[in-house]
């Protein structure tokens, strides 16, 4: 039965919230990728942060986009990520 939940991708070992994220920086900022299991594929999520006086400041990105690897997820998360840095920058936060 197992063999039938990891071949469908129903039988991860810990949810993904659990497992550590993935972090890159980035200008200034740090961008971490999340994605999470959806449907059988992992979904690109991510978090854009930045540390200022102190105080951590955080965007929160969920696309549509949907991978069967999560290597592939994950890239695509910081990718996304930096275009959201180039395009926005600290207005990101307003």
């Amino acid at each position: 039965m197992s063999f039938l939940k990891k071949l469908f991708g129903l039988g991860d070992s810990a949810p993904a919230a659990e497992k550590p994220a993935e972090t890159q920086d980035y200008k200034g900022f740090k961008i971490a990728a999340t994605p999470f299991k959806a449907d059988g594929q992992w979904q690109l999520c991510g978090v854009v942060s930045l540390e200022e006086d102190g105080v951590v400041r955080e965007h929160r990105f969920i696309r549509a986009d949907k991978f069967s690897d999560v290597e592939q997820a994950r890239e695509m998360a910081f990718e996304k990520g930096r275009l959201i840095v180039d395009q926005l920058g600290r207005s990101v936060f307003q």
